[in-house]
């Protein structure tokens, strides 16, 4: 029974696939939409920045993201959220200001220092090999390129201290952490903050 509930909890969230996978991407959408709010603003992307978005889900913080910048590149692994993010950035797809890609985070896709700001919101904790990541984000980022981080603190399977070692071994400067709430049903979440030197 717990197998089956883990593997339902998967398909929803965790790597969201068929019709749980769109009703999970329609639940994310309506409890991550003030954390990916208040993660956009922290980022502070500029019109002439690209942003890239890893693991944007059913896109709500990519569409922020492509509003305020230059373009928003959202890579996920999910078919299902790539689709679901598609149909909400339509128009901002449409302009140019939106891209979709399938990727990772240890696979963005992306050439090296061809991005001002990556932002992810609550699923570092799919990341795999968390220091191969940090490595590959530090690579996209352009000198003085910023990374936002946010996670629930409940998903978080290291210290605050030991993941922002992790970022500062992959070549990450100023790294620093903050514990966030929300409210209502979303659960405390723990915010990480870098930039790669100038």
């Amino acid at each position: 029974m717990a197998n089956n509930l883990m593997k339902a909890f998967d398909a929803a969230f965790g790597h969201p696939r068929g019709k749980v996978g769109e009703l999970g991407g329609r639940v994310m959408a309506k409890l991550n939409a003030k954390v990916e709010e208040h993660v956009v603003e922290v980022a502070d992307p500029t019109m002439e920045e690209v942003v890239l978005v890893l693991g944007p889900g059913p896109g709500v913080g990519l569409k922020l993201a492509g509003e305020r910048a230059l373009k928003a590149i959202g890579v996920d692994p999910s078919q299902v959220m790539l689709d679901e993010a598609r149909a909400r950035c339509a128009e901002l797809i449409v302009a140019g200001r939106v891209e979709l890609r399938e990727g990772a985070a240890m696979r963005t896709g992306q050439p090296e220092a061809s991005v001002d700001v990556v932002v992810s919101v609550n699923n570092l904790q799919l990341w795999g090999n968390r220091a191969a990541a940090f490595h590959e984000l530090r690579r996209v980022l352009r000198p003085g390129g910023r990374l936002v981080v946010s996670v629930h603190r409940m998903a978080l399977d290291t210290s605050e201290y030991d993941l922002m070692r992790e970022a500062e071994q992959a070549g990450f400067a100023d790294v620093r952490t903050s514990f966030h709430q929300y409210g209502g049903v979303v659960p405390p979440a723990v915010q990480l903050l870098a930039h790669v030197p100038a």
